[in-house]
C-alpha cells in the first residue's frame, strides 16, 4: 500500500469514529493507524494534535474532522 493510500485509510477510519460521536477515539485511531506504515510513523501531526486535544481545541466533531482531513 502506498503512503497516500494508507493516509486515506487512516482518515477514513478516524472520520468513522467522528461520525459515531467518538472524538477522542478518532484521534487515537489516526495516531495508531499512522504508526502502522513506515512512511507515516512518528508523524509530527500526532504530537501537534495531542497538544491541541489537551488544550481543548479539538473538542468538537468539526474541529477534529478538519484536523484529521488536514493530514498529508
Amino acid at each position: 500500500m502506498t503512503r497516500s493510500e494508507h493516509m486515506q485509510c487512516c482518515k477514513d477510519r478516524a472520520n468513522q469514529e467522528i461520525d459515531r460521536g467518538n472524538i477522542q477515539e478518532a484521534f487515537m485511531s489516526m495516531a495508531s493507524d499512522l504508526d502502522k506504515h513506515p512512511e507515516t510513523q512518528e508523524h509530527i501531526g500526532i504530537k501537534m494534535g495531542l497538544m491541541q486535544l489537551m488544550g481543548g481545541f479539538l473538542n468538537t466533531p468539526d474541529a477534529m474532522r478538519n484536523f484529521i482531513n488536514g493530514f498529508n
